[in-house]
């Protein structure tokens, strides 16, 4: 694909400096830029690589448009920008219209003639697809799923019955949607099975990455907000909440029936807990436990930093003598009248 760079300031709604008519191809780094690429600044840390770009164009802050040499498309958000052009200069790759041969789809299911069903697929009966979805090589979609225009499912995708997914959505290789949730109830010693009869819902605009897996609910429904972005390798359990516009980073995992707002940022390899309720706007930084209900929106970290094992052998046997601690402090403090 090819855009003038006026075209994409317009696109953007941002402001040329240098010349519109210069003609844009490809995205690319600052260090690996050539003719035709359009590059990115986010932020100060990589301005000593701008002076020597040789990018077409880059995409920066006004602040930034001095140390420029070369053009560029000026905008209040660089990475928001970048994403835009990226998306319009690389566009998703198309797969051909219609069921290829080796698909099995049932005479129930709603297919609209701008399906594109690949190889080896299965579709269930009363399935209803909307315009345009595209369904990848292998992939299984059960009993009265609900799939909304325009989005997309990559190879070996599976959506187990009465599920739904909203428009536009990116599903990576490998998901599994509406698995059964982990519940088992004792029985003097022994595990029952508790049928989990609920279902998942997903909102518009959300992306799944490749291998996780997002268990049904066991009464009420499990539910993924609008704009929501999942990475590859995470368990989201049965009946949990995630609120819209919330990321979640790879390998996080998340317990049954919890409830996370809208607006948060979930760091890589977080584990929450379940039963709790995390408010709108929160941070948990990476490789923390949530074991208790966050209420108020901020910055929230849990665990240790890496030291030298011989130092962190010997905080590790601090910690657990902080309550003998805690103990002789308040004593002596008492002694002390204080």
């Amino acid at each position: 694909m090819k855009y003038t760079l006026q075209e994409l300031a317009e696109h953007t709604g941002g402001q040329v400096a240098g010349d519109p008519q210069t003609v844009i191809e490809r995205v690319a780094t600052l260090t690996r830029a050539s003719s035709g690429t359009i590059s990115f600044l986010t932020s100060a840390t990589y301005r000593q690589y701008l002076a020597n770009t040789s990018a077409s164009a880059v995409i920066l802050r006004q602040a930034d448009a001095s140390h420029c040499p070369v053009n560029a498309l000026i905008v209040d958000n660089p990475h928001a920008a970048y994403a835009r052009v990226a998306s319009l200069l690389h566009p998703p790759v198309t797969p051909p219209v219609g069921i290829h041969p080796s698909a099995v789809v049932e005479a129930s299911a709603t297919v609209p003639e701008s399906v594109s069903i690949g190889a080896n697929c299965y579709v269930g009966a009363d399935v209803r697809l909307g315009e345009a979805v595209s369904i990848g090589a292998g992939c299984v979609i059960e009993t009265g799923v609900h799939i909304g225009s325009h989005s997309r499912l990559a190879a070996n995708v599976t959506v187990l019955h009465e599920c739904q997914i909203g428009q536009q959505a990116v599903i990576h290789p490998g998901v599994v949607i509406g698995g059964d949730g982990f519940g088992q109830a004792n029985d003097q010693g022994v595990w029952l099975k508790i049928p989990q009869i609920g279902r998942v819902i997903i909102g518009d605009d959300v992306e799944i990455g490749a291998n996780t897996a997002i268990d049904r609910g066991a009464i009420e429904d499990t539910v993924i907000g609008d704009n929501v972005k999942l990475d590859n390798l995470i368990q989201v359990a049965h009946n949990v909440h995630i609120g819209a516009h919330t990321v979640v980073a790879a390998s996080a995992a998340i317990a049954g029936s919890a409830h996370i707002g809208n607006h948060c940022t979930i760091a890589g390899m977080v584990g929450i807990a379940g039963h709790i309720e995390i408010a709108d706007n929160v941070t948990i930084t990476a490789m923390s436990m949530v074991s208790h209900s966050i209420r108020e929106p901020g910055i929230y970290s849990s665990g240790t930093t890496l030291e030298p094992n011989k130092l962190w052998r010997k905080n590790a046997v601090r910690f657990k003598q902080l309550d003998e601690m805690a103990r002789r402090i308040k004593t002596l403090e008492s002694r002390q009248g204080k």
